[in-house]
């Protein structure tokens, strides 16, 4: 497995822990399609939370929030009306767009942001 991609998994990871701490059911983890990828699909109540995780090992090239791109959000709301078609059982009343963003630590618990309703 490439660094990149440990990286990567361990930041979803600490964002699904940190999501259910929050109270949220985490439905799915990398749920995938022909046309993508979600990271993280959960309910907050009756809302259904699309969860973009970034990672970064530093912040030189800027912070991990700053990595998702306006065509990711473009992408994350296709994905998930994709989603929704496979899944007619889950009715949600509403769609949430979060990030949480990672940056692990050399030592101790990784810094965690998570930001709601963002994209």
């Amino acid at each position: 497995m490439r660094a990149k991609d440990a990286v990567g998994q361990y930041g979803e990871r600490v964002a699904a822990q940190r999501l259910a701490e929050a109270g949220m059911d985490v439905l799915v983890r990398n749920w995938r399609c022909r046309h993508g990828e979600i990271d993280i699909l959960a309910r907050d109540g009756d809302c259904l939370v699309v969860c973009e995780v970034k990672t970064r090992r530093s912040t030189s090239a800027g912070t991990p929030a700053e990595a998702v791109t306006p065509d990711k959000v473009r992408r994350l709301g296709e994905l998930a009306q994709e989603w929704l078609k496979t899944r007619p059982d889950v009715q949600p009343a509403a769609i949430r767009f979060d990030v949480v963003a990672v940056t692990p630590a050399p030592r101790g618990a990784a810094h965690v942001e998570h930001l709601r309703g963002v994209l």
